[in-house]
């Protein structure tokens, strides 16, 4: 009689005995599992053993499993090795994975709202157990996948693996290759800050330049005429729902096709329009379980491994200011991967260089295994398309380059130099001044002459230079130009650095080495540093450069023949100078003294 009303595991255990029911029933769950494969089998398989029963159980999986019919059961031993993929298609597969899990884990404390998001940023980072942490994986993992599908693009075009009969098989990488770029792309404003707005910014405003349906297009992905609270939320819907949602497809066709023609074999290994990839030998076959699925286990880890590493010690995702439209930050670009068109854009017309030029680009790649009729895979036979990928890949290099900020750019140094002081967005550098101690910010006007030339010149040195400005009238032009009341300084006086204030005395130091360094632009110039205590626990910041002016012919300064620039002066003979300033604000509760 069954000890329940049904056959139940105890039945078993009555009549076999505890030992003998509990293996079966592994034995029963295991195989479930894997869809054919018992304990001893999988026990065989990690062993590097043969299999013990017949027919082979480890072909079981690739056609009653879900997740293994995507693979070939077995492979030719010629692809097994790092070469000819250098695990390349393998490694793009992980990173979409990867970038799904840690994608999930972040959007729990997110919300696509400009007043919210960057406050989630920073409760992220500060108040989640191993938030920062997830967000660096995310943000690294992300631009890995973006260089990783790139190069494995580049394996297939070199090892001529896109030839007939895998055409549509390449036409898919490609598409992979955009949605990847995309993706990358659309995460990088999440965080609302000034480094993600005003790249996403430069990156959209293109889609303006699309012809006859600019203004359509730029409205529909801004969500208005300005980056605002629609166009996070259409990149936020873009980034977790669209794109994932093609991405997977494709990665599923792709995969699709792959085991419809099988890996193609090193090109030595076959005659010019031969294609044996489906016909392996049983001398050369290398079975998916156990030797291709614990190489790609290996893989896994040793990936997995280099993010930790990476992550822990040496990458940190950048978070800078809050976004603000109405701040644009020096030196801002597009993300990496499509400086190229940042750069293409310097050469003229923005809607060929933005718009028609990159769409020529993308759709010759797709269209070049139709189009490449010889049927020789091997590189000796190849030497026209490997000049053109060559002929290419220079071009993308060197659009690149012309993409950098510095490239065509031409910043006046004293911008150069205040952005350095005060804040730097787009370089994730927060200046020289903000990480100074609060309590180090002494309440004062300060020079660098106390610092000219290196050397410290000390308060008799000060002195002087107060004695020059109210001498020659400069000093009631600085306070017009700062267009400021200071409450706690009757007036403007400029003193030594506190000796109690090592901090702002390297401030001032290395403000004092930024102006040597231009003299020829900025000749005869000072600094200044003018902090006054504003609303209790603020202060505020203002640091101004003035300089006499020079010719200026293109761009740069006329040199005369002892090679000195050439100064300006007005009608009566006194000398032409300028002054620039910027000013910011320190609250004592921030946290860039941590």
């Amino acid at each position: 009689m069954s000890v329940l009303p049904f056959p139940s595991f105890l039945d078993d255990v009555k009549e076999k005995g505890l030992r003998k029911a509990v293996f079966e029933g592994a034995d029963e769950v295991v195989e479930r599992l894997t869809a054919g494969l018992n304990v001893q089998d999988v026990r065989d398989a990690l062993r590097g053993e043969d299999p013990t029963r017949r027919p082979n159980p480890r072909l079981q999986p690739h056609a009653d499993g879900f997740w293994l019919h995507m693979r070939p059961s077995y492979y030719n031993r010629q692809v097994t090795g790092l070469y000819p993929s250098f695990r390349l298609g393998w490694l793009s597969t992980y990173f979409v994975f990867f970038e799904t899990i840690t994608g999930i884990i972040l959007m729990f404390w997110y919300t696509p709202s400009p007043e919210i998001a960057y406050g989630n940023m920073l409760s992220m980072l500060n108040n989640v157990p191993f938030g920062q942490f997830t967000r660096d994986l995310h943000r690294l993992g992300a631009e890995a996948m973006v260089l990783i599908v790139f190069l494995h693009m580049l394996r297939t075009f070199y090892t001529g693996s896109y030839k007939k009969p895998r055409q549509f098989t390449w036409f898919t990488g490609v598409l992979l290759l955009i949605f990847t770029g995309f993706l990358s792309f659309t995460g990088y404003l999440l965080p609302w800050d000034q480094l993600a707005l005003w790249a996403v910014t430069i990156g959209a405003s293109m889609a303006e330049a699309t012809p006859l349906v600019g203004e359509q297009v730029n409205l529909l992905v801004r969500g208005g005429p300005e980056m605002g609270a629609n166009g996070l939320l259409r990149f936020y819907m873009a980034h977790v729902l669209l794109l994932p949602v093609l991405l997977f497809i494709f990665t599923g066709v792709h995969y699709y096709k792959v085991v419809i023609h099988g890996h193609s074999l090193p090109p030595r290994e076959e005659n010019p329009g031969e294609d044996t990839a489906k016909r392996v030998p049983l001398d050369r076959r290398v079975y998916f379980i156990p030797d291709v699925l614990t190489s790609e286990l290996m893989w896994f880890g040793v990936t997995s491994f280099i993010l930790i590493v990476l992550c822990i010690w040496f990458y940190h995702a950048p978070l800078e200011s809050h976004a603000d439209p109405g701040v644009t930050p020096l030196g801002t670009t597009a993300p990496w991967y499509f400086l190229w068109i940042q750069g293409a854009l310097k050469l003229g017309d923005k809607t060929f260089w933005g718009v028609i030029f990159p769409g020529i680009l993308l759709g010759f790649l797709m269209v070049v295994p139709y189009i490449d009729l010889n049927p020789a895979r091997r590189f000796a036979q190849r030497r026209l398309a490997f000049s053109i990928s060559f002929l290419m890949l220079t071009a993308l290099v060197v659009t690149s380059y012309m993409g950098l900020a510095e490239f065509g750019v031409a910043t006046a140094p004293d911008q150069e130099i205040l952005n350095e002081l005060t804040f730097e967005p787009a370089h994730n550098h927060m200046g020289l001044l903000r990480p100074v101690s609060f309590d180090q910010l002494a309440t004062g006007a300060f020079t660098t002459r106390e610092f000219a030339g290196g050397a410290d010149h000390g308060p008799a040195g000060v002195a002087a230079f107060n004695d020059m400005l109210q001498q020659n009238g400069e000093m009631d032009h600085l306070l017009e130009h700062l267009e400021t009341q200071f409450l706690s300084l009757p007036t403007l006086r400029f003193t030594p650095v506190p000796a109690n204030a090592p901090e702002l005395i390297h401030v001032l130091e290395e403000f004092a080495h930024l102006l040597e360094a231009e003299q020829v632009e900025l000749l005869d110039s000072w600094g200044v540093v003018i902090i006054t205590p504003n609303q209790g626990n603020l202060k505020r910041l203002d640091v101004v450069i003035n300089w006499q002016e020079v010719e200026i012919v293109g761009g740069k300064p006329v040199l005369d023949d002892s090679g000195n620039p050439i100064p300006v002066f007005r009608e009566d003979g006194t000398p032409v100078r300028r002054t620039s300033s910027k000013h910011v604000f320190i609250n004592e509760q921030s946290g860039y003294f941590n």
